[in-house]
């Protein structure tokens, strides 16, 4: 780039949140950043707990920075995998360090912490939150819900094969056979379906329920049987490909007709979430007094409350012999592919959000509108406004054009060595 246009740079902090071990970026993503005429810095240490060292970042062209306001200085755009309303304390000992102008990319859980983007806005820094990304072909390798649950699915089985005390396969052996382990999936997303085919692989036999009679060739498709229940759901799903809260009415008949299959099955693995919103009750305590001693219940909406009604978040329950398990951030548990699915998510977005050296304007992407949270000083997106009982904005939030700073020079920080998230 010319002296014109200079160089913007990429932040990558170390991640605050308690337990957090994934990283924003990791070093195969740098060298895609740095190809595209970005720079990258990354605090010192970022990417250790997710098995990035330093020095694969220095390899990859990054420059790391020990102290952290300098990182903050000297960044034009940062970007975190918890932040804002996703990590409430730690984005308030980040917030003097926020510069006028300044980009943050994160997964901030905007709808279920709308106060804590109108906290970030009077900052007069643009947020983008990578929950916010519109479930479109064109957006498919920017949406971290999807690559987040990909993970939490997966461990979700392994959790409950660790607990369960029995096997998962069927086994023929000298000492007789051993029969399969039942598992019954409820919601068969992103998550759902990666759960079926992990339980399958371990060899268990798998059933599936969701409200969506479409998805039953999916999970058909991975080998498991789609459970169907006599239930109207046609208005299941909201336009931008999110589950869409249904009444009390409607839940209650599932719940009903659930029972007896919940009975049936050694684990449950429940995965439905509505964004902002408090999980919907699908295996009540009836249920869980139905199910065999030993039998294993892994809530993957813990973080919302919980679907089963004895779920305790981050805690695990043992009720009538059932042992409930209310995982939290579930996916920072993998934090190596963790991250790098969430970076490659994250370097997409950018490629998108910059063009030629210079940010794009909101009008001119759905992507960049829809997940584009505040703005000059203002929290900008509808949702939040309505949530936050704030008016209409009459008109457009202006470009993000933040002012670029030079990297101050610091003993602290390396000397770049040429190259740098699902």
């Amino acid at each position: 780039m010319s002296d014109e246009n200079p160089t913007l740079v990429v932040g990558v902090p170390g991640e605050t949140f308690p337990g957090e071990r994934r990283v924003a970026l990791v070093p195969a993503t740098v060298r895609l950043l740095t190809k595209a005429g970005l720079a990258v810095s990354v605090e010192v240490g970022a990417g250790l707990q997710a098995g990035f060292p330093d020095a694969e970042y220095t390899e990859a062209g990054a420059t790391l920075v020990e102290d952290r306001s300098a990182l903050f200085a000297a960044s034009d755009v940062i970007v975190k995998v918890r932040d804002f309303g996703g990590n409430l304390q730690g984005f308030r000992d980040d917030l003097d360090l926020l510069r006028d102008g300044q980009i943050v990319v994160a997964m901030c859980d905007p709808l279920s912490e709308p106060q804590a983007i109108q906290e970030a806005a009077v900052k007069n820094v643009t947020i983008f939150s990578l929950e916010m990304v519109p479930r479109i072909t064109r957006a498919q390798s920017m949406d971290v819900l999807s690559s987040m649950a990909t993970i939490a699915g997966y461990k979700a089985v392994l959790l409950a094969a660790d607990t369960l005390p029995r096997m998962f396969p069927m086994l023929m052996t000298a000492a007789g056979t051993v029969k399969p382990a039942r598992v019954f999936i409820i919601g068969v997303g992103v998550a759902g379906l990666q759960a079926i085919a992990t339980a399958k692989r371990l060899g268990a036999v798998v059933q599936a329920y969701d409200l969506r009679p479409a998805v039953r060739e999916q999970v058909e498709s991975l080998g498991g049987r789609f459970v169907e229940l006599e239930l109207d759901a046609d208005d299941s799903e909201s336009s931008g490909g999110y589950a869409r809260q249904m009444d009390d009415a409607f839940y209650q008949k599932q719940r009903e007709l659930m029972t007896r299959v919940v009975a049936e099955n050694d684990v449950v693995i429940t995965t439905a979430a509505i964004p902002g919103k408090a999980a919907p009750i699908l295996v009540t305590a009836e249920m869980v007094a139905g199910m065999s001693a030993g039998s294993v219940i892994v809530d993957l909406a813990a973080e919302r409350g919980g679907n089963c009604e004895l779920t305790q978040p981050g805690e695990t329950v043992v009720e009538q012999g059932v042992t409930i398990l209310g995982p939290l951030n579930l996916a920072t548990e993998i934090p190596y592919h963790g991250s790098e699915m969430y970076a490659r998510n994250i370097v997409s977005f950018l490629k998108n959000l910059i063009e030629d050296g210079k940010f794009r304007s909101a009008d001119d992407d759905e992507i960049i509108r829809e997940t584009c949270v505040a703005q000059g000083g203002e929290v900008v997106h509808p949702r939040l406004r309505d949530l936050l009982e704030l008016p209409p904005l009459e008109s457009p939030a202006p470009e993000p054009e933040p002012e670029l700073a030079e990297v101050p020079a610091s003993p602290e920080s390396t000397e770049p060595t040429g190259e740098t998230n699902a």
